[in-house]
Order: C-alpha cells, then sequence, then structure tokens
C-alpha cells in the first residue's frame, strides 16, 4: 500500500502543490487558455470582416450587438452607430412593419427562419432590399433574436430587368403576330384572281383559324389549300402560253403568268420563313457532291438568265460537302434568283474556293450593287433594294430565309458589294470527310424533249381542277392523258380501256385519307411490273420526304412548274 505522500492531491493537478506537480499540468493548462482566446479571437475576426451583416437584437426593443458589414448595409459609418441609433427595430429598421410582424410570427412557431425577404431603410433615406436567416433565443425572461443579413439589391433589379425584358418581348410577338395577319390579310387579296379561287382560300383561312392553336397544323393546311388551286392555275396557263394565240391574248396570258410566279413566290416564302421561325424544318444532313447540287441549278437559271439579257457562267467543282442539299440548294436560288433580279447587263458567275476543311460557294454578278451602310440590313426581312426597271418585284423575303437556314445548318453566310459594280453573295459549307472521285460523264445521254410524245400517262388527283389542268397541259405535249381521283377509279379505267400506262403522275393527298404512293403500289402490283411513276405534293414534311426517298420516288412540290413536269416525265420514261 502506497503512502499518503505518494498520491497525486488536488492541488498538485491544478498547480498548487509540490513543485513537480507543478511542473507537469500547468504547461498543459496554459496551452488550454492560449487555444481557447486565439478561437475566441478567430470567431471576433470573422464576426467583424464578415461580408454578411451579423446583429444581435432584443425582440421587443433596438439592436444590442452588430457588425461593420450591418452598418455599411444600411448606411452607417461605424457599429456604435447604428447600435445607438436603432432603438426598434419595428419602426426603424423594417420598412414594412407588417413583415417584422410575420417574422416575429414565424420565430415564435418555428424558432428560426431562413431565407426572409423584406426591405430596411437605409440611415440616408435610401432603402436596400435584404435576405434574412433569423434564430430566436430566450435569456432569462428577454428574447433574442440573432440575424444574418445579405444584401440582394442588386439581385432584385436584376429579376426587375428580366421582368421588364420579357415584357418586351411579349409586346414584339404580338407586333410579329400582327404584321404576319396583315400579310396573310394582303396575300389573300392579291392571289384572288378568280371567284372560285376567292371562295377556296376563304375556306382554307377559316380552316387556319381554328387550327391556329397549333402551328404545324396550320402550316400544313395553308401550304395544301393554297397551293392547290394555284397549282391548276399555273398549269392551265402552261398550256395556254404552249398554243398560238392572237398577240392581245398572249400578252394578257402572259400577265396573269406573272402574277401567279408573283404570289407562288411570296406564298412560298411565307410559309418557308414561318416554319424556320418555329422550327419546324429538320436538316437531312448526308455527303453531296456540288456538281450534282449545280447542275440543275444551272438548267434552271440559264434560260432565265438568257431572258434578262444575261450570260450565266458556272465553274465545275468535284468536291463533295455536308450538308442537306434541298436547304443549300434553297440558298444558292435564292443568290442566283438576286443577281439576275439586280443586274441589268453584264453576267452572273458560280464558283467554288476550297479552304482547309470548308468549301465558299460564291455567287457574282455586274449588278448595282449595295451601299456598304446597307449591307448589314440585307438579310433583313422585307428589306429591299432599288430594282432595275422592269424587274418582277419581290417582297424582301429571299435572303430573310437564308440568313434561317444558313444558321440552321451553322453555314456562315457573307455579302460583299461595290456600287455600281457588282456583289458577290456566298455560304460556306464544310468538306465531307470523305472526297469521293467525280462520277464520269463521257457517254452521258441528254433527255429527249420528245421523248414523252405519244406516251401513256396516268394522273391522279382527287382535285377536278387539276385533273383538267394536267390533261390539257400533257395532251398539248403529245401525251395520251388518263385521268381518276383516286386508286380505285384508276383500276377500274385501265381495266375497262385495257391500257398499261407507261408513268403514273400521283398526288399524294387523296380523299378519305388515301394517298397517291398507296395508288402506285396497288397499280404496279395490278399489272405485275414496277411502272415509273412520280408524286406531285404541297406537303413538304421530313416524314413525307423520307417515304418518297425511300420508295425511290421523285417528287415536284406544288405549284408544279412546267418545265420541271417535262424533264422528270422525259426521264421517267427514258429509264
Amino acid at each position: 500500500m502506497k503512502k499518503r505522500s505518494d498520491q497525486a492531491t488536488f492541488e498538485d493537478l491544478i498547480g498548487l502543490g509540490n513543485h513537480s506537480a507543478r511542473k507537469s499540468y500547468y504547461p498543459e493548462l496554459v496551452s488550454k487558455l492560449e487555444e481557447l482566446e486565439t478561437e475566441r479571437n478567430r470567431y471576433k475576426w470573422l464576426f467583424e470582416n464578415a461580408l454578411h451583416g451579423i446583429f444581435q437584437a432584443n425582440v421587443c426593443g433596438g439592436m444590442l450587438a452588430a457588425n461593420p458589414a450591418i452598418a455599411r448595409i444600411c448606411g452607417y459609418g461605424s457599429v456604435e452607430e447604428i447600435v445607438s441609433d436603432i432603438s426598434c427595430l419595428k419602426e426603424q429598421l423594417f420598412v414594412k412593419a407588417d413583415d417584422y410582424s410575420y417574422l416575429n410570427h414565424c420565430l415564435k412557431v418555428y424558432g428560426k427562419v431562413f431565407g426572409f425577404e423584406t426591405t430596411f431603410r437605409r440611415k440616408a433615406g435610401g432603402l436596400v432590399d435584404v435576405s434574412l436567416n433569423v434564430l430566436l433565443k430566450t435569456e432569462g425572461n428577454t428574447q433574442i433574436i440573432e440575424a444574418f443579413v445579405q444584401d440582394i439589391t442588386e439581385r432584385k433589379k436584376t429579376q426587375d430587368k428580366l421582368k421588364q425584358l420579357n415584357e418586351d418581348l411579349e409586346l414584339r410577338v404580338e407586333e410579329r403576330t400582327r404584321e404576319l395577319v396583315s400579310l396573310n390579310d394582303k396575300l389573300w387579296r392579291e392571289i384572288a384572281e378568280r371567284e372560285q379561287i376567292q371562295k377556296e382560300l376563304k375556306v382554307a383561312k377559316e380552316v387556319a383559324e381554328r387550327a391556329n392553336q397549333s402551328k404545324d397544323k396550320y402550316l400544313a393546311a395553308a401550304s395544301h389549300d393554297l397551293l392547290q388551286p394555284m397549282n391548276a392555275a399555273r398549269l392551265l396557263v402552261s398550256a395556254l402560253r404552249e398554243r398560238q394565240l392572237a398577240d392581245e391574248d398572249g400578252h394578257l396570258v402572259e400577265r396573269v403568268h406573272l402574277a401567279l410566279e408573283n404570289a407562288e413566290e411570296l406564298l412560298t416564302d411565307l410559309l418557308d420563313i414561318s416554319k424556320l421561325d418555329q422550327n419546324a424544318v429538320k436538316p437531312d444532313l448526308a455527303d453531296h457532291n456540288i456538281a450534282a447540287m449545280l447542275r440543275p441549278l444551272t438548267a434552271e437559271f440559264q434560260a432565265v438568265a438568257q431572258d434578262a439579257g444575261l450570260s450565266l457562267h458556272v465553274v465545275p467543282s468535284s468536291l463533295h460537302v455536308h450538308t442537306d442539299a434541298r436547304l443549300l440548294i434553297r440558298i444558292l436560288r435564292n443568290f442566283l434568283s438576286n443577281a439576275i433580279r439586280y443586274t441589268s447587263s453584264g453576267k452572273v458567275l458560280i464558283g467554288c474556293r476550297r479552304g482547309p476543311d470548308s468549301v465558299r460557294i460564291e455567287v457574282w454578278d455586274t449588278g448595282i450593287g449595295i451601299p456598304e451602310d446597307r449591307l448589314s440590313d440585307v438579310f433583313k426581312e422585307f428589306h429591299q433594294l432599288k430594282q432595275k426597271k422592269g424587274a418582277r418585284a419581290g417582297v424582301g423575303l429571299g435572303l430573310a430565309i437564308v440568313e434561317r437556314i444558313a444558321r440552321m445548318l451553322e453555314h456562315r453566310v457573307r455579302v460583299a458589294s461595290v456600287p455600281g459594280k457588282g456583289s458577290m453573295f456566298s455560304v460556306e459549307v464544310p468538306l465531307a470527310s470523305e472526297q469521293k472521285p467525280a462520277a464520269e460523264s463521257v457517254g452521258r445521254q441528254m433527255p429527249q424533249l420528245n421523248q414523252i410524245e405519244q406516251a401513256q400517262v396516268l394522273v391522279i388527283d382527287n382535285e377536278e381542277n387539276i385533273l383538267a389542268s394536267m390533261c390539257a397541259l400533257l395532251s398539248q405535249w403529245g401525251c395520251s392523258v388518263v385521268t381518276a381521283p383516286d386508286e380505285v377509279e384508276a383500276i377500274s379505267l385501265c381495266r375497262e380501256q385495257g391500257i398499261v400506262p407507261e408513268v403514273i403522275v400521283a398526288d399524294y393527298h387523296l380523299d378519305d385519307d388515301k394517298t397517291g404512293t398507296e395508288a402506285i403500289v396497288a397499280l404496279r402490283k395490278m399489272f405485275g411490273m414496277q411502272i415509273p411513276a412520280m408524286v406531285i405534293t404541297a406537303d413538304r414534311s421530313h416524314e413525307c420526304r423520307q417515304l418518297f426517298r425511300e420508295m425511290e420516288l421523285p417528287v415536284l412540290n406544288k405549284p408544279v412548274k412546267p418545265g420541271k413536269l417535262r424533264a422528270v416525265l422525259t426521264h421517267l420514261l427514258q429509264s
């Protein structure tokens, strides 16, 4: 058993015993006290240098303590000043007394409140928006609140700006809608050439208004219902233009032809720009040969350029690009059309410049040019320059459509011009990952325009006016024509008359939800042969294009241009 003198006493443990005990425990106690002092100083430093305001206050009175940040937020020069000045939070600090009352109620119920937004008064008379995190404590008989304050004035200003921008955007949308409605009404008036067309346009407008809640349905209905009568009129006028008429009658027919072309261009541009703005057009990207895309464009615009007294030159290219061929051709067609429209004499040139990973397709002209201060405006809607005398007027939507298509395809468009000397429009297209060798063109036969004479053509369309127009035009070309409104009557006529059609021309949308593609399949099955066929439609949707591509059917969009119709028929009869 140890002696009592050998055991450590309480006095020894706290350093009051013998020298040995003090030596063992006193340094440790001093170290702990220093740590506590350091921790206290750290919290004091954090309190005084915090970015957010912190204060302690009596629920029924004023501030008890505060840090410099809350003094700055409220516009005071020091902590002492704000603590001494604010003796009642409800009346002197809170702008809305109801906010303080509601905050007290929440604190009594929950004991704490986070993210409470209100407005404080500043010393100089201003206001500051704040967000509070508040705790309620009880010290004896006194209730104390401890608050952490964040200045959210800038956030509130940003929210107000966003709200204003949103209101401005809604006003712009309403204004744009009114403009489109106004243009739509103008369109009805311009294309109302005949009483029958006026009635059909009225029906189409009523259908479009009922379907206004769905933009896609509206566009589909407008495309079909408006282009149907225009297609019939274009075919009838084309048949008249190929006949020998008196000079005065020929002049009138030509005027009707030009009026229909203007209406067609306006309608097509309006539909295209509406679809692009609604993101209803989906690009079909693939690798394409530039020469194959430029060849039909050259054929299409060669005659137009000659009629305008201009020469059209194309610099050949064997490059392949990765793009949507249909949309890229739409861009180039606008460039060529504008070049011819704004050029009085000289020539138009289309060519390509290769870059490291892209090719720039350029269209040059020797036209009137564009002033430098107006170059940035040419891609805006309804913007037009002064045209050459006698040129067919547009509405200023062509280059606006080009800008939207290029943005969707991520192709860069450029314009450069010298007034009085000409302009250059270009589109930059990415090169295909693999450059295939150009196809051999030696021995390639050109279409024979008289190939369709005496050809047996079956036309299927549910519109009587279009059947009559197609019959008149094809008969004018020397074809033997049979017309039917649907698949059933087409099969019946072929059996009764013992006819085997050499080519089938079918409208896509028929009555009773039937389609021209179904009629083509049925006729091919009945005759047991792959009869050449083509589809005519006003439906430009991606789904329809995919279907026609899978069935390997050439397609013409309404209104049908007689030159393209004749070229496709000739190609089908040759193949």
